[in-house]
């Protein structure tokens, strides 16, 4: 346990950066499981509107560094690609 003030803040800090980046995360694999099910159903609107809102969460969370930036770059990539799919 910590016992110096900089370090019983620090771990405080830590614990809330810990709980916003387990709930961005869990949004961004929900947005993913709604574009993935849309493209599934072969529904481009529904997968087009499902990535507009998954792709800047996916961004934010990578500026931010709760994912690595070229992790989020490829996520974004690759469901974009998905979804351009539909439309040929």
């Amino acid at each position: 346990m910590a016992t110096h003030q900089s370090a019983i803040k620090r771990s405080r800090q830590a614990e809330q950066h810990r709980s916003r980046n387990i709930a961005a995360k869990s949004s961004i694999k929900t947005g993913v499981k709604s574009v993935l099910m849309a493209v599934k159903g072969k529904d481009p609107e529904a997968a087009k509107a499902s990535l507009a809102e998954v792709i800047p969460q996916i961004a934010k969370a990578g500026a931010k560094g709760t994912l690595h930036r070229k992790n989020a770059s490829r996520k974004i990539s690759r469901l974009t690609k998905q979804v351009n799919t539909l439309k040929a």
